[in-house]
């Protein structure tokens, strides 16, 4: 993952694309600051680890791929369609190093495998559902959408 995103910076340099850089750039300054704080326990004394996982790095992308969308639904809002856009081209370039998203159907067909393997009994069980979904679909699936699913179909 690391490997990719430094090959991408060099590439968008080479070609000159400064929008795409900015973001590369932005992706590379927000993983080397979680490994800078990986490094030490939250009581300050060194966690012998010296940088995250790749499954941190995706959740962190992630997040920063939530934090604009956020942005660009409140830019909408106020009239800053640009600055909209801009956010959507940052999300685009994010996106490139997350796994493929599960659609709607495909989203709605795993929670209904994990409610039949799990014997879902009712909205007690939702948690166990989403702990399945989480486990197995991490970085894949749009969790917020997928707990709507589960409360559609427990109703």
């Amino acid at each position: 993952m690391r490997d990719r995103i430094s090959q991408a910076i060099k590439d968008a340099m080479k070609s000159g694309d400064k929008r795409r850089l900015a973001t590369l750039r932005l992706i590379s300054a927000a993983i080397k600051d979680r490994d800078i704080a990986a490094q030490v326990d939250s009581a300050g004394q060194p966690s012998g680890r010296d940088k995250i996982s790749d499954a941190e790095v995706l959740q962190l992308l992630q997040k920063m791929v939530k934090q604009r969308r956020d942005s660009a639904e409140t830019y909408r809002k106020g009239g800053r369609e640009d600055l909209a856009e801009q956010e959507m081209a940052e999300i685009a370039v994010i996106e490139e190093f997350l796994p493929k998203q599960l659609d709607e159907a495909e989203t709605r067909a795993a929670v209904e495998e994990v409610m039949r393997e799990i014997e879902c009994g009712g909205l007690k069980d939702m948690g166990r559902v989403m702990g399945v979904l989480k486990e197995r679909y991490s970085g894949r699936m749009d969790f917020a959408k997928a707990s709507s699913i589960v409360k559609e179909l427990l109703k």
